[in-house]
């Protein structure tokens, strides 16, 4: 059975491409808007693994990395956090709230489909 990832981002152009991206390399996908869409998809249905912007809409990507990290059925979910805040300071924040990965916009995407790779080899 393929993996299953959650895209939360609120950029049409980068949900479109990532999904794409995604799909092509096997993986199932949803996608979610805004934090709060993506807290209550994880809710229906926990992904292996959620590509997560930062800034969203109603809940932002640090403020929901921190939710599923409290959830204990949640702790095999892998969270990559996308987004344009690339200095130390956030990518540190990111990183202490639970993300597994930080991957800065704009991105390679053979480097994001690598690192969703990597994260989800030994589930």
């Amino acid at each position: 059975m393929s993996k299953s990832v959650l895209i939360a981002d609120d950029e049409p152009n980068i949900v479109i491409s990532l999904e794409f991206l995604l799909e092509q390399a096997g993986y199932r996908t949803r996608v979610a808007h805004d934090g709060q869409d993506a807290l209550e998809a994880i809710q229906r249905q926990p992904p292996d693994l959620v590509l997560l912007d930062v800034m969203m809409p109603n809940l932002s990507g640090y403020d929901l990395c921190q939710k599923i990290r409290e959830n204990p059925a949640w702790q095999h979910m892998r969270i990559v956090m996308l987004t344009a805040k690339g200095r130390e300071v956030e990518v540190s924040k990111g990183l202490a709230l639970g993300a597994d990965a930080y991957i800065t916009k704009p991105f390679s995407t053979q480097e994001l489909l690598a690192q969703v790779r990597d994260l989800l080899a030994d589930r």
